[in-house]
């Protein structure tokens, strides 16, 4: 089952050495130890490119995986690689998903926002003035949400939130 890496660096190495001793030693079930080999797996396949190959890995951990955090860190990863393929709706899925089971998860809730604001800036190109109010309306509301968690992130977002009126000058 270990996926083998194709750019191995030190740091990649190292945490796959030090994830392999900590699970040796934590009292895991055999399932967590498979799901996190899968998600390792996952992750690293992500972060080649290699979508396809990650949403498998993360499909198989989802299937053994009972602890509701890790599972919001799974479901969280399929959704980037959708938004990475342009998905946007099945994105939203699996952030909202992630969500369901972790509301601690601000990068989700800031990549809804993206996902909305995107949304409303295309309904913005095609003069669908009413459309396009919504989507930055959600947007807002998912960035205000993520800068409740994470006050000292996502400057970006604030400063859109700012210069738009949504949030005030504080």
């Amino acid at each position: 089952m270990p996926r083998l890496q194709k750019n191995d660096n030190f740091i990649d190495k190292t945490f796959t050495i030090l994830a392999d001793i900590i699970l040796k030693i934590l009292p895991t079930s055999k399932e967590e130890k498979e799901a996190f080999y899968y998600y390792r797996d996952g992750m690293s396949a992500q972060s080649e490119g290699e979508y396809a190959e990650a949403l498998e890995y993360y499909y198989e951990a989802l299937l053994l995986e009972e602890d509701p955090s890790d599972r919001s860190y799974i479901l969280y990863n399929i959704g980037l690689i959708y938004a990475s393929n342009g998905e946007h709706i099945k994105a939203l899925e699996y952030y909202h998903q992630a969500l369901e089971l972790n509301s601690n998860l601000p990068q989700a809730l800031n990549n809804i926002a993206i996902i909305y604001h995107y949304q409303g800036m295309k309904a913005t190109d095609k003069k669908k003035m009413q459309i396009s109010k919504l989507m930055f309306e959600r947007a807002a509301k998912y960035w205000q949400q993520a800068i409740l968690l994470a006050p000292n992130n996502y400057i970006e977002a604030q400063n859109w939130l700012k210069t738009t009126g949504r949030i005030s000058n504080k």
